[in-house]
């Protein structure tokens, strides 16, 4: 049923069609890290509920922080492998905008598990709901799910259960979709790109996961040598990358953002964590999006190519000042 001032008639017509609620919980935060259990509502395009899905998944290893999840490897014993579920989730997901509260984290894990099953996701777009709320100017003191539950009346029973976590969000983003629709705001959106490679290779050792498990970083520490090459000043638009130009990347890529870093370091490349002055390149797919990256970038000067292209200039990287 549509809110009383939003009606048919005013309804944006430029809004997806249909979203799919998504929650998952896994063993960490790390590129390495599986999922533990999954669940999805299915919304209308109005919000609505059309039903909703549920599944434990053995993640083929520990299941990391059992205090959060409560999913313990004798639970997770018996439970399908994750390319066993795949296509009923994909089935879900399909045609529809994947909806998350930190929707990166989300559609991170489910893309990195579809690449490892030699398979790709169905979705082409994600909603953050706190994109959202802060597009909407909710008077929320943090952007914690609990609260935003809180500010819509919505009452959690299980947190960090994924089946519970996807119905609050579900049950707090129809009050925001249509708050969205009354005023004309234009949702979120960004573009899921699914992962073309993928490689197991192990990441950096992880301390405890008491202390590693943050809401606020989803990817591993790596610690990569210093660049051996100066850095010889920004890239210039139709040149060459050269030896020890300082690269930052913002964003999904379609090749996974460690192995396109890693290439990037093999080619002499300094990869920097942020953008400064001193940044000669970002490499993102979306420069239209306002990250603090992207922001830094435009603030600065600082030439920005997509990874297509960059991938095309990593092929013939010009050698350091004095070394060719």
């Amino acid at each position: 049923m549509l809110d009383d001032q939003t009606t048919a008639a005013t309804w944006p017509t430029a809004y997806p069609e249909g979203y799919a609620v998504v929650d998952v919980e896994t063993t960490g935060l790390a590129r390495d890290d599986r999922i533990v259990s999954a669940a999805v509502y299915r919304l209308d395009f109005r919000g609505n509920v059309e039903d909703h899905w549920y599944t434990l998944v053995n993640p083929e290893r520990d299941p990391g922080p059992v205090w959060i999840h409560g999913l313990t490897t004798d639970v997770l014993a018996g439970a399908p492998l994750f390319p066993e579920i795949a296509g009923a989730l994909a089935e879900r997901l399909d045609g529809r905008v994947l909806v998350a509260h930190n929707a990166i984290f989300d559609w991170s894990m489910i893309a990195r598990e579809y690449a490892r099953a030699e398979r790709t996701a169905p979705t082409r777009q994600r909603l953050c709901t706190i994109a959202l709320s802060k597009e909407l100017g909710l008077p929320l003191p943090n952007h914690k799910l609990e609260t935003l539950a809180a500010h819509f009346g919505v009452v959690q029973e299980r947190a960090h259960h994924a089946l519970d976590d996807a119905r609050v969000l579900a049950e707090s983003f129809r009050p925001s979709l249509h708050a969205a629709a009354r005023s004309g705001v234009r949702l979120p959106l960004l573009e899921c790109r699914p992962l073309t490679e993928w490689s197991d290779a192990p990441a950096a050792p992880r301390v405890g996961y008491q202390a590693s498990y943050r809401q606020s970083s989803w990817r591993a520490s790596r610690k990569r040598p210093a660049c051996p090459y100066p850095n010889p000043g920004r890239y210039e638009p139709g040149g060459r990358l050269r030896q020890g130009m300082r690269v930052a990347f913002s964003g999904d890529t379609s090749v996974d953002r460690e192995l396109l870093e890693d290439r990037a370091v093999e080619a002499g490349l300094h990869v920097a964590t942020s953008v400064s002055r001193l940044t000669s390149l970002l490499v993102t797919n979306d420069q239209h999006s306002a990250t603090s990256k992207t922001v830094k970038a435009a603030s600065f000067g600082t030439p920005v190519i997509d990874e297509a292209a960059f991938t095309q200039l990593l092929r013939d990287v010009a050698p350091a000042a004095g070394q060719g």
